[in-house]
């Protein structure tokens, strides 16, 4: 596991330096869902008590449910590992997960009699950002929550 602060890292929003940030990665396991949420609380927690980042309740319980949501299609749907990246610059915390998959993720239509294939549409529910890429070697999904209000100047 790779964390600390963003110094000397590119930064899609901003000049690097600004954010809190953490990496992993996971082999596939279904016991890695439980570890990637584990691993967010630990993340979040830090992000409090080391470097005074304000993460209510709220976004905490959110952020693990959305990881939660996203190894578990990673693990599902791509096969081989997956790598998390967490990152708070101010008031948004971004989740980026890769996996090997290059097929872009479909949301269904809500269906309520429905058994399962639920996760997107929870992760669309509790985003106030959704963004996926190819890359040459699978996909990078993105999921942005805020933290606290988001003025222009914020991001």
């Amino acid at each position: 596991m790779e964390t600390g602060t963003a110094t000397g890292r590119s930064s899609r929003r901003g000049p690097a330096g600004q954010g809190i940030w953490a990496g992993s990665a996971y082999d596939g396991q279904t016991g890695a869902i439980a570890e990637a949420r584990a691993f967010t609380a630990a993340f979040l927690e830090r992000a409090r008590t080391l470097h005074g980042a304000r993460v209510p309740e709220q976004a905490d319980a959110d952020a693990q449910l959305v990881v939660s949501e996203l190894v578990t299609n990673a693990f599902k749907y791509a096969p081989g590992p997956c790598a998390l990246d967490l990152e708070i610059r101010g008031p948004v915390l971004e989740i980026t997960l890769w996996d090997t998959n290059t097929a872009l993720p479909i949301a269904r239509a809500a269906e309520p009699g429905r058994i399962g294939q639920h996760g997107l549409e929870i992760v669309f529910a509790l985003a106030d950002g959704f963004d996926v890429r190819r890359e040459p070697v699978g996909k990078r999904i993105t999921v942005t929550l805020a933290l606290g209000p988001i003025g222009p100047f914020d991001l």
